[in-house]
C-alpha cells in the first residue's frame, strides 16, 4: 500500500523526527547547565535574525518583481541597496556580534572549588578529581560525575592528539590540545544522566569514544566521591592471580592491589560503571570477556591488545573478577 502524505498532516508528522532531536541527554536544545543555556539562548536569537533577513529579503524580491508603470530612479535604487543590502544587515549583525561578545564574562567566570582533569586519549577518557581542601586526587575514566547548582572547573588536556570535549546539554565544545590546558567551566542546573562525546576526528576510533555525565544532589556527589577514593572492595583469587600473572597491571590501576598501570584505564571501580570501552559496550561479563580477548575489533587502533590465546576458563575467571570491583 502507498502512503501519501498531503496538506498540513504530512508536513506535521514529516516534522516529528525533526522535533524528537530537540531533547534528550545529547541535546544542545534541552539546556541542563548554565552555559548550554545561553548557548541556546544565542541559537534562538539568531535563528529569530535570519528569519527576519530571510523574511525581508523575500518581501523585496517580491516588491521589486511587481509590474512597474515606471522604470525604478537611479537615487531610489541607491537608497534601497544601502539600508537593505548594507546598513541594515551591518546592524543586525553588530547586534548579534555584541550580543555574543557579552555572554563570554559570565561563561569564563572562575569555577568553584571542586577542579576536574580530563585528558583525552586515543580513545577514552581520563579523569582526574581533585577536590575541595586540597585532598588526595581520585581517579576515574570514561565517565564524568557532578554536583548540581555548583560551578566546577574542568582542565581539559590531550597527550596524543587533538580531541575535543562536548556535553551538548551542560557546555559548548572546547579542544584538548597536546601540550596546551583549556579551562571550560559547568554548572549544571538539574539532575541527570548525559552524553558526552568527542567532536574532533581523533583516529580510527573517533566514532567510538563517548562518556557520560551523571548530575547529582551536592550530598549524594560527596558520598560518591568518598566510596570513588578508596581502594577496591574486590576479595583475592582466581581472577585477582590471573589478572596480575598476565600483565594487565602493567597497563592498568586497581587500587588496592599489586596493580599500578598507567597506561590504559583505572579499573578500581569498574563494576560501578555502566558501560565498558568508552560507552560502547553494556557491562556485561559477556562483553568484558568480549574485550579481553578482541579489543581491536572493538575500537579499531586501540592500543590494548588481544588476549585471545587465554584460555576460556582464565578469562571468564579475569572477567567475574572485573565484575566486582565496587
Amino acid at each position: 500500500m502507498r502512503l501519501k502524505l498531503g496538506g498540513c498532516r504530512g508536513r506535521a508528522l514529516l516534522a516529528l523526527p525533526v522535533l524528537a532531536g530537540c531533547s534528550g541527554a545529547q541535546s544542545a536544545l534541552d539546556p541542563a547547565g548554565f552555559e548550554a543555556d545561553a548557548v541556546a539562548r544565542l541559537f534562538w536569537i539568531m535563528l529569530g535574525a535570519a528569519a527576519l533577513l530571510w523574511v525581508a529579503v523575500l518581501g523585496l524580491a517580491r516588491y521589486a518583481a511587481r509590474p512597474r508603470q515606471e522604470p525604478w530612479r537611479h537615487r531610489s535604487a541607491g537608497r534601497l541597496i544601502l539600508w537593505c543590502g548594507a546598513i541594515g544587515p551591518t546592524l543586525l549583525l553588530c547586534g548579534l556580534l555584541v550580543h555574543s561578545l557579552l555572554l563570554m564574562p559570565a561563561l569564563r567566570a572562575p569555577g568553584g572549588p571542586l577542579r576536574v582533569e580530563v585528558q583525552g586519549e586515543q580513545f577514552w577518557w581520563r579523569v582526574r578529581y581533585h577536590p575541595p581542601g586540597g585532598g588526595p586526587p581520585v581517579e576515574s575514566a570514561n565517565a564524568l560525575r557532578l554536583p548540581v547548582g555548583q560551578r566546577v572547573e574542568l582542565r581539559l588536556t590531550s597527550p596524543d592528539v587533538i580531541h575535543s570535549f562536548w556535553v551538548p546539554a551542560l557546555a559548548g565544545k572546547m579542544d584538548m590540545i597536546p601540550g596546551r590546558t583549556n579551562r571550560l567551566v559547568l554548572e549544571p542546573s538539574r539532575t541527570g544522566l548525559f552524553r558526552g562525546a568527542c567532536a574532533e576526528f581523533c583516529g580510527a576510533s573517533h566514532a567510538l569514544m563517548a562518556f557520560t555525565v551523571e548530575v547529582m544532589e551536592p550530598a549524594a556527589f560527596q558520598r560518591w566521591l568518598a566510596e570513588e577514593g578508596r581502594p577496591a572492595a574486590a576479595p583475592a583469587g582466581e581472577g585477582a592471580a590471573l589478572f596480575l600473572k598476565n600483565g594487565c597491571g602493567a597497563c592498568h590501576t586497581v587500587r588496592g592491589t599489586p596493580a599500578a598501570g598507567r597506561v590504559g584505564p583505572d579499573l578500581t571501580h569498574l563494576a560501578s560503571r555502566p558501560t565498558l570501552g568508552a560507552g560502547i559496550l553494556d557491562n556485561t561479563r559477556a562483553n568484558r570477556e568480549h574485550f579481553i580477548t578482541h579489543p581491536r575489533e572493538i575500537k579499531p587502533s586501540a592500543l590494548m591488545p588481544g588476549f585471545g590465546m587465554l584460555p576460556e576458563g582464565e578469562i571468564a575467571a579475569i572477567a567475574a573478577w572485573l565484575g566486582r570491583l565496587q
